[in-house]
């Protein structure tokens, strides 16, 4: 005879905690960095973060700052969003993230360095070179959270004009102008602007091309975008990779 067994005690189904590919890389990092950099872990903890530089980066899963620049642990204090923009200074009821994160970093934290670092074939700027080529796109809705984020990037885009093809080669131009831009944006808040102001606080704007590793910052007495230790650059691509 079959025991009859109440549906709410039988046996559910095990879910994941997490996803295995995380699991297997967090006890990589167990037996790994944490071995190995304890003592900074412990002093982090007791000691609470001093980072000296924000960086203001794109949440493209391809573009990762600390590997990027080879940040340890409490280096660099990172904001990602998508096509990593800048709002200009606009306190009100809304919910601001990016923004309240900046305030934090240059107040609470008081980095002395913000760079904003763009890339190469971003998502989030190609969307919206492809919606200014395209006049038959819905317009945006109330519940468009990307489209009304990406929207940031309409000051950049006047200036450069209206979209050509091709779209690849405008959307690069365009992330470009978007660094540019959103620095501006961030001498709007009036904290940054002093700070900057006094020199105790420094702006800069980068780019990654994350096909062939390159990195650009911008030297904004010329508005041009220059290569990072090119010569270091060009060794290692002259290097065999097998």
């Amino acid at each position: 005879m079959t025991e009859n067994v109440p549906l709410d005690d039988r046996a559910a189904p095990q879910r994941p905690l997490l996803p295995q590919r995380l699991v297997a890389g967090y006890e990589a990092f167990l037996g790994g960095r944490f071995v190995r950099e304890h003592d900074r872990f412990e002093q982090l903890a007791e000691g609470g973060q001093s980072p000296r530089i924000l960086l203001i980066g794109c949440c493209d899963s391809r573009v990762s700052p600390e590997v990027i620049f080879d940040a340890g642990p409490g280096e660099i204090f990172v904001i990602r969003n998508v096509a990593n923009l800048v709002p200009p200074y606009g306190p009100d009821d809304d919910l601001h993230s990016t923004s309240a994160a900046i305030e934090y970093a240059v107040l609470g934290l008081r980095v002395n360095h913000v760079v904003l670092l763009g890339h190469a074939r971003c998502g989030g700027v190609r969307a919206y070179a492809d919606a200014d080529l395209d006049p038959y796109q819905k317009p945006l809705s109330s519940g468009d959270f990307i489209g009304k984020w990406i929207s940031l990037i309409a000051p950049a885009a006047a200036k450069l004009g209206p979209a050509t093809q091709p779209v690849e080669e405008y959307a690069e131009r365009l992330a470009l102008a978007s660094i540019v831009q959103g620095l501006a944006n961030l001498r709007t808040f009036p904290s940054i602007a002093l700070l900057e102001k006094r020199g105790i606080l420094t702006l800069h704007g980068a780019y990654f091309g994350i096909l062939d590793g390159k990195l650009l910052a911008l030297d904004e007495s010329s508005g041009r975008f220059l290569p990072v230790s090119q010569e270091a650059h060009a060794a290692t691509l002259s290097e065999p990779r097998f």
